[in-house]
Formats: structure tokens, sequence, C-alpha cells
């Protein structure tokens, strides 16, 4: 889903800036204009067609994406190290918190959870 997101952007943009360069100096695009906004809504066309068949949910997929955020961190590929001060300002976590915690926290704040408040990593 997010790979078809972002895939229709370039040929938007690209798109529309031709499309106003070609009316500020009175160019012709020859025909990229028209090529690349196709392109955009080809793109648009498969994100839509997804998301009716899946039905995504953008807080579902980002559970699922801190998810194995967090089996990466736990495996080892990605280093454990101390949380960032401004993730520790802003949950009010102790200082000694690591980054698995602050990616537990975020998780849990991506499930639309009430109690937001910390808890241990045994989540």
């Amino acid at each position: 889903m997010m790979l078809e997101t972002m895939a229709a952007v370039p040929g938007m943009v690209e798109g529309m800036l031709l499309h106003l360069r070609s009316l500020w100096k009175f160019e012709p695009s020859s025909g990229w204009i028209k090529a690349l906004l196709e392109e955009a809504e080809n793109e648009r066309m498969h994100l839509m067609t997804m998301a009716d068949l899946v039905k995504p949910n953008a807080h579902r997929v980002a559970v699922h994406s801190y998810t194995e955020f967090l089996k990466d961190i736990e495996s080892g590929a990605i280093k454990n190290i101390p949380a960032p001060a401004i993730a520790i300002d802003y949950w009010k976590l102790p200082k000694d918190v690591t980054f698995k915690d602050v990616v537990t926290v975020i998780r849990a704040d991506e499930t639309r959870s009430n109690d937001n408040t910390y808890k241990s990593p045994s989540l």
C-alpha cells in the first residue's frame, strides 16, 4: 500500500510542474504532461483497487510495522540503543529506557490504546 501511494507522487508532481512551466513560458510539453499525469492516475488506481480489496487501516499497518521493528531489535538486527531524550520527554519515560521501549510505546499509541502510560518492556 505504501509503495503504491508513493509511486503516484513523482508523476503527479512532475506533471504539475511541467504544466506550470508550460503555462509560464508558453512552451509545449511534447505530451509529457499527459503521460506523467496518466501514470500518476494509473498508480492511484493500483492503490484504490488494493484498498478496496484489502480494506487497510493505517494504524493496523503501523502496528504491524512496529511489531516487525521490535522483532529486529530483539534479534539484534537493529541495535537497542538508549532512548532519545525527545521520546523520554514526550512520553514521560524513565531515563534508562531503550530504543525497544520507545518502539513498544509508539506501537501502543498506534493501537489507539486509552492508556498511554509507560509500562515495562514486557508489554
